[in-house]
């Protein structure tokens, strides 16, 4: 059984999903001008792994006899180009302390499941980080 400490950041973690999921999508959606054509298919699909993720981490929660929550934490989709960005490298970078952080506290609890889980997430969140960044360098 998970910690209530894990739980919290696993929970955490769902919020978090879901809310990149959505804003990643309304990027792709809202994103105009020709360097949109490059990125956008590239945002939906980045939009659709997060969804995924969330299932994924929703599933380990309900493992755990927990109900996962259903509220995205704090949803930015920005002005810009630039903004939108600027705004997805910080939800990366932060998602990847987030799940170092539930890696490092599964390990401690002996929960190979999760750490598994979340190490398999934490590449995709860094393929993310280096997607976002590489655009944010052209803009």
């Amino acid at each position: 059984m998970a910690s209530k400490e894990l739980l919290k950041l696993l929970d955490e973690a769902v919020a978090r999903e879901i809310q990149v999921s959505i804003q990643y999508m309304w990027q792709h959606i809202l994103w105009k001008g020709i360097k949109g054509f490059a990125v956008k298919d590239e945002l939906k699909k980045i939009a659709i792994e997060e969804m995924k993720h969330a299932e994924d981490i929703a599933e380990r929660i309900a493992y755990f006899g927990e109900v996962p929550t259903t509220k995205p934490s704090e949803i930015v989709v920005g002005d810009t180009l630039k903004e939108m960005m600027e705004q997805d490298i910080k939800d990366e970078e932060y998602a990847i302390e987030l799940y170092q952080r539930i890696i490092q506290k599964a390990q401690e609890e002996g929960d190979h499941g999760t750490a598994h889980l979340f190490k398999k997430i934490l590449m995709d969140e860094e393929e993310h980080l280096d997607f976002f960044r590489g655009i944010l360098e052209d803009l």
